[in-house]
């Protein structure tokens, strides 16, 4: 299990700033589009790459190696 509540409460609190700074929104559309944007934003600076991910694969591998096949490429 991943506990990801840190996570969340940062994404909250950004997309909180987003709508604190705007003000109002005159159309429903307009507040999605904010949103849509702010998210998107916050995602691309977020979202990492997978470290060390060869071990992973290794690891992956020897536990479930009738489940795991390698790709040749």
């Amino acid at each position: 299990m991943i506990y990801t509540t840190n996570a969340i409460e940062s994404l909250n609190m950004r997309l909180r700033r987003i709508i604190k700074t705007r003000g109002h929104f005159p159309k429903d559309e307009s507040a999605i589009k904010w949103l849509w944007l702010a998210l998107r934003n916050v995602l691309n600076k977020s979202v990492r790459s997978a470290f060390d991910w060869k071990r992973a694969m290794n690891q992956s591998a020897i536990l479930y190696g009738d489940r795991f096949t390698l790709v040749k490429g």
